[in-house]
């Protein structure tokens, strides 16, 4: 089965309030399996606009990176980011 993976693009305005939000994600990720790939780090845009920090999520299964961003845990985590990032998130298939 392929895996799943979770891009987000993220550009924080509220570093402390973001930071809450990180701190329950990272706790909903691992109590879903998955595996933090990438985490903020150095980026460059080759192509398009680019956002301070991105995220690579990998999860066992397509199904499982969506039964992560649905489940209760991350949707607490995200309430607690409001206001504090704009950000995109897309699940992507693994080949």
């Amino acid at each position: 089965m392929p895996k799943g993976y979770l891009i987000t693009r993220v550009d924080v305005a509220d570093p402390d309030a973001y930071a809450r939000y990180a701190e329950a994600a990272t706790k909903a990720i691992a109590a879903h399996g998955g595996r933090v790939l990438a985490r903020g780090g150095r980026c460059e845009a080759l192509e398009g606009k680019a956002r301070a920090r991105n995220v690579v999520l990998e999860f066992d299964t397509y199904e499982k990176a969506r039964a992560y961003f649905h489940s209760p845990e991350y949707q607490a985590a995200k309430a607690l980011r409001q206001g504090a990032a704009e950000m995109e998130m897309v699940v992507v298939e693994g080949a």
